[in-house]
Order: C-alpha cells, then sequence, then structure tokens
C-alpha cells in the first residue's frame, strides 16, 4: 500500500477533493504537482487550495519551454491531426506532465503517483501508460475512478472539509488549456446537434476585422520568427494565438473516437496549432522531395494517432520521431498567411531550398522543360495498363457470364 503520493494537481475540484479523500481514505501523504504548462492562473491560490486541503507540499513547475519546444514542436513538424482535424491539445501536455510527477516521486521518496481522470476519458490511459513507461515500479492512483462522487457529492464533499474552490454547481463545461490550444466538453454540447454556445469561446472571440498578413519563417521545421521578429517558441506560439485567434480562425466541433471505444463531441480553439501546422505543411511542399513528402503524409496520422493514445514514450513514436527529424532538414524558409475574419489561408512561401523550379514549371518564354522526351515516357509508363486492356478487359468482353 502506497504512504505517500506525488498528484497531478491542477487546482480544480476533482483534485482539490482527491488530496483529501485520498489522506483519508487511504492514509497516504499527498504532494500535489502543478504544471505550468501555458494555462496561465493563479498559483500562489492553487498551493493555497492544495494546501487546505491537506497537501504536504505543494510544487509549480514552470515547463512552458519544454512543452512548447519538445512537445509542440515535434507535433507541428509531424503535421500531427488526430482524426485529421485535433491538433492534440489535451494529448499533448499529458506527457510532460508525467515526466514531473516522476522527478517529483523520486525526490520526495513517493512509491506512487495519482491523477483526477474519470474511468471514460482518455487522460487516464495518457497519465498511466506515460508513468508507466518512465517508472515502472511506482503505484498509481485513480481516486476518481473509483470514489463514485457525482458533481454536486464532490463540492459537497469540498465544502464540508473548507476547500475553497472556484467550481459551483452552476459551472456545467470542462475546459482543459495550455499554450497550444484550449479543449471545452460538457454541458449542451454532449448533443453533436447542438450548436456550440458563442460564450464558449474564449481564445478566438473576434476581435479584428481588418484583414491582415503575417510572415513565419521557419528553420529546420521549427518556427523561428513571425514577421521578421525573432522569438522563443513558447513565446511565438502565445503570441500567434492572440493574432490569428483575433480573427475567430482556429475553432473546431467534431465528434472523434476515444481511446476507451466510445465517440465523444469535443470542441477545441488552436488557433496557433492550426495556423503553424498549415503554414509548416505548405512550406514542406516545395523543400520535400515527392516520395520522401508523400511517405510522411502517410506517417502522420499514425504519428497522431499514438501521442492521442498516450504512447508518447514508446519505440514506435521515438522511431517515428526520427524519421519526422531527419525529413526536415530543408524544411527552412518563410511562408505568408492572409488572415480574414474567420479564415487564415497560405498565400506565399519561399525557400533556399526550394525544388520548385520555374524554368520547369513555366508555360511562358523561360520554358526549359524537354517536351520530346514525354512522349517514350508516356508510352512507357502506360504500357503495363495497354498490355491489360489488350489482353484480358477485350477477352473478358467475349467470355460468357459465369453460372
Amino acid at each position: 500500500m502506497a504512504k505517500r503520493v506525488v498528484l497531478a494537481y491542477s487546482g480544480g475540484l476533482d483534485t482539490s477533493v482527491a488530496v483529501r479523500w485520498m489522506i483519508d481514505q487511504m492514509g497516504v501523504e499527498v504532494i500535489a504537482v502543478a504544471c505550468d504548462v501555458g494555462q496561465g492562473g493563479d498559483w500562489d491560490g492553487i498551493c493555497e487550495r492544495a494546501g487546505k486541503a491537506g497537501a504536504v507540499a505543494t510544487i509549480v513547475a514552470d515547463v512552458r519551454d519544454e512543452f512548447a519546444r519538445d512537445y509542440c514542436g515535434s507535433v507541428l513538424r509531424a503535421n500531427a491531426l488526430y482524426e485529421n482535424q485535433y491538433p492534440l491539445v489535451s494529448a499533448l501536455s499529458r506527457p510532460v506532465i508525467v515526466k514531473e510527477l516522476v522527478r517529483a516521486a523520486r525526490e520526495h521518496g513517493a512509491d506512487a503517483v495519482a491523477h483526477g481522470c474519470t474511468g471514460k476519458g482518455n487522460d487516464q490511459v495518457r497519465f498511466e501508460v506515460a508513468t508507466r513507461a518512465l517508472a515502472p515500479d511506482l503505484d498509481i492512483l485513480a481516486p476518481v475512478r473509483s470514489w463514485g462522487m457525482s458533481r454536486e457529492d464532490s463540492i459537497a464533499y469540498a465544502e464540508r472539509h473548507d476547500i475553497p474552490l472556484e467550481a459551483s454547481r452552476e459551472k456545467i463545461y470542462s475546459i482543459d488549456d495550455n499554450l497550444w490550444g484550449r479543449a471545452i466538453e460538457c454541458g449542451e454540447m454532449e448533443d453533436p446537434w447542438a450548436e456550440p454556445p458563442g460564450g464558449v469561446w474564449e481564445m478566438t472571440r473576434l476581435r479584428a476585422v481588418e484583414p491582415r498578413e503575417i510572415t513565419v519563417a521557419f528553420e529546420q521545421g521549427m518556427p523561428v520568427a513571425v514577421d521578421g521578429v525573432a522569438m522563443p517558441m513558447a513565446e511565438l506560439i502565445m503570441g500567434l494565438n492572440d493574432t490569428v485567434g483575433a480573427f475567430g480562425y482556429g475553432r473546431l466541433d467534431m465528434v472523434e473516437n476515444r481511446r476507451v471505444g466510445i465517440k465523444s463531441r469535443e470542441t477545441y480553439e488552436a488557433p496557433a496549432a492550426l495556423a503553424l501546422i498549415m503554414a509548416h505543411r505548405d512550406l514542406e511542399s516545395i523543400t520535400l522531395e515527392r516520395d520522401l513528402q508523400r511517405q510522411k503524409i502517410a506517417l502522420e496520422h499514425r504519428y497522431a494517432e499514438l501521442i492521442y493514445d498516450g504512447l508518447w514514450f514508446s519505440p514506435l513514436r521515438d522511431a517515428l520521431d526520427a524519421f519526422v527529424q531527419s525529413s526536415q532538414r530543408y524544411v527552412t524558409g518563410e511562408v505568408r498567411l492572409r488572415l480574414e475574419e474567420g479564415r487564415c489561408i497560405v498565400v506565399g512561401r519561399r525557400s533556399p531550398y526550394s525544388l520548385y523550379d520555374f524554368g520547369l514549371a513555366t508555360y511562358e518564354a523561360e520554358d526549359s522543360f524537354h517536351h520530346a522526351d514525354s512522349e517514350g515516357f508516356v508510352r512507357l509508363w502506360g504500357l503495363g495498363i495497354q498490355t491489360w486492356a489488350a489482353r484480358q478487359t477485350q477477352a473478358q468482353a467475349q467470355a460468357p457470364e459465369p453460372g
């Protein structure tokens, strides 16, 4: 039985109640670990809340730079969109949080980690599989999965134990955010026919109506500057969230397939993530050789699935990352994006390593393509089809019907 537990602490209802509940029901000491992945918040208030719930210590880890560089950057270079839409907002933060949980467990002599996930969500898979990959000796506790309390029960429990909460019985949405985006679920959005109410959007509230263009510079697949101003990855992402989101661009409304086998209606805001992936993919169109580009496209969805399914720390993800890294050697250049109300589109791209040859592509006087070479090429390319058509389609037309 665990004696000291490190809890992934968000400061919300479930994890605050989990602190007190594990102390009372399991007799453990609880160390709360809160990770700053760009969601903002009152960290002093979060520490105070954890302490009043009974935590013996609270650790706040600022992992924004690591999260942006190593996690968002990897997903961006892979163009990873789960089910071709979702840029892995919540899924992406879990492995970096687990790294901090394991680090804290080692430093404080804990024999278990804990999370506040429910029994039908994706995050329980992500937290637990990542923990087993990094620290297979640690026990894993999931109090929310076993305590059987409703939201109302949890609020009442917190009130009985004088745990200060921002949650209320009227709050119906579940929100998870970080610098890569924002996830909103529950309430009327559990009906896939119902339109999300306008009030749920925060990052993409329309604040700009005059169209503008911005230029994003990449070096080996990583964004390094916007409009000529170089900045760290985390700062660049957060700045683009504000710039692009102001035009109302970056909303997703989808029904996705959860790892546990159910379909779930989800809404997301990810203006910077979606704009950067669009720009990066476009830059690849002029810098990747044809077969390399096609193979990368074929692997992108698998890369996204691994992260969604909690397999960031896996041999396959590691191997795919090596492929992606190799593919990005010449993905350097600039992409020009045009922002309009509710819209973001690519309007230009250039690279010192571009494989676009104007002389080969143009139909004007500068044309350097050898047109006469095409006759033999096309004949040989279609030779197999010609032989099939002559030998089998004509024979099939003359053969009697079977039976």
